[in-house]
């Protein structure tokens, strides 16, 4: 069973969802905005649907406040198709974009494959000691990263998409190579996924006044150098 917190202020929107996705085994909380204890609802929630269309804060902005504080799923669902929109909610930070109108069953499989991708990797037994990148330190057993010896604060996916990198070192990977290794075979989503979570990843691992460890090589896709 699913605790999902579906935030949407239309009635009619809210009613079809609670009602299709309780008979697909989800438990259904509902806000109507953004509000003071949102924090403590997102808490408890096992994945967040999100409108864009909301009073006062927008989605966007009701996205980004969710991950000061939460890595949780975030599924953005919206009239707007446009690619601007799409950009802007992965760009806040969403997992996923589903335009409305969108079928129960399609939106519990996103909810499911988001689920999916948020548990960390799970290193292999007989796989390679801590990758030891001078101050990166990519500790598999430890489902760590950490430079200069403290943990970076990394989702789930970002860990997947050092984990992908250390295993290719200096190895050129394109966008949908990095889908298959950091997200899963069966992802609905597309390569810009990949776009924006290497440009909140950066900052992360690398000295506010230094070169980047993820190189960007135009027409191909992405490149990690341990010394950049």
């Amino acid at each position: 069973m699913v605790r999902l917190l579906l935030i949407e202020d239309d009635p009619s929107i809210v009613d079809a969802l609670v009602l299709s996705l309780g008979r697909l085994d989800h438990v259904v909380e509902h806000l109507g905005a953004a509000t003071d204890d949102l924090e403590q609802r997102v808490a408890a929630a096992d994945a967040v649907i999100l409108d864009v269309g909301l009073p006062g804060d927008d989605g966007f902005a009701v996205c980004r406040r969710i991950r000061r504080s939460s890595t949780v799923p975030i599924l953005m669902l919206t009239a707007r198709s446009d690619d601007i929109d799409t950009v802007a909610g992965l760009e806040a930070g969403a997992d996923d974009y589903v335009v409305k109108p969108v079928s129960p069953r399609v939106l519990d499989a996103r909810i499911k494959a988001a689920l999916r991708r948020s548990v960390p990797c799970a290193p292999p037994e007989a796989g390679p000691a801590p990758s030891n990148d001078g101050p990166l330190v990519i500790d598999r057993a430890g489902a760590e990263v950490l430079r200069d010896g403290a943990p970076l604060p990394l989702t789930p996916t970002e860990k997947r998409l050092m984990y992908a990198f250390a295993d290719h070192p200096g190895q050129v990977l394109s966008r949908e190579q990095l889908l298959a290794l950091a997200w899963n075979q069966d992802f609905l989503g597309d390569s810009r996924l990949v776009d924006n979570a290497i440009l909140r990843l950066r900052p992360k691992i690398d000295p506010d006044d230094g070169p980047s460890h993820i190189e960007t090589v135009r027409g191909f896709g992405y490149r990690f150098r341990a010394s950049p």
